[in-house]
């Protein structure tokens, strides 16, 4: 079963979509929403987020938050975790440390980071909660020399995203990011971490980031339950 946040979601989106709440109107408070739905304060703010983020309401200071309706695809941000993960600052995404240093890197990331199987990469890993529960799992995977001098071994969130920490601290400059999507069973840990039946299956998206020329600087891997996660992008038609 999705997470409460994920499922006040969908409810609210089924009433914006039939009209309960048209366009323009005034969205019930936290508190109407906590008592209707009978959930914690967080998940209502953690609900609240996604659709903002996702353009269904906007908040305006003072007087509350206001239906906008369903995103039109011309609005419609692409959803792309990857490319979040790297830009945003991991104080924007709740969650705990799972791992620092250095890790025997997977087959899959080695052919995007440009290494040898098994051979020794930074891995930087992160459980993120919303409302109060796990969902998602996000690693960091770069070359053990561009982890040295950074504070990626901190078990505090870091206060920038990862692609202005590396600028700042490395020089390193991101030029574009080539995106995998794949579909797999959890592994028993994943399960237990993500707090998901091991009957569900994961989308695991990769990210590799590369500089100018071409060449791999690093690879976010993000693991989100099938059941909880939809991922929607928006482009023209040429």
């Amino acid at each position: 079963m999705p997470p409460k946040y994920a499922q006040l979601v969908q409810a609210l989106q089924r009433r914006i979509e039939a009209g309960t709440y048209p366009p323009g109107s005034l969205l019930p408070s936290e508190h109407q929403l906590i008592q209707e739905f009978s959930v914690s304060r967080p998940t209502v703010v953690a609900a609240l987020r996604v659709l903002r983020e996702q353009g269904w309401i906007e908040s305006q200071q003072g007087k509350g938050r206001f239906v906008r309706g369903r995103p039109a695809m011309a609005s419609v941000e692409p959803n792309r975790p990857g490319q979040a993960y790297l830009t945003n600052p991991e104080t924007d995404a709740p969650g705990e440390l799972i791992e620092a240093g250095a890790a025997a890197v997977p087959n899959r990331v080695a052919a995007l980071l440009g290494v040898d199987p098994k051979s020794r990469a930074f891995l930087r890993r992160r459980l993120i909660a919303r409302g109060g529960e796990p969902t998602e799992l996000v690693s960091f995977w770069l070359p053990l020399e561009l982890s040295e001098g950074t504070d990626l071994t901190s078990g505090e969130a870091l206060a920038q995203g990862l692609r202005q920490h590396l600028q700042s601290r490395k020089g390193v400059r991101f030029d574009h990011i080539v995106e995998q999507i794949t579909a797999r069973m959890p592994t028993a840990q994943e399960a237990k971490q993500l707090g998901m039946p091991k009957n569900i299956p994961l989308l695991a998206v990769f990210g590799a980031v590369r500089d100018a020329s071409g060449s791999p600087l690093v690879v976010v891997e993000v693991l989100l339950p099938a059941d909880r996660h939809e991922l929607e992008d928006a482009y023209p038609v040429r």
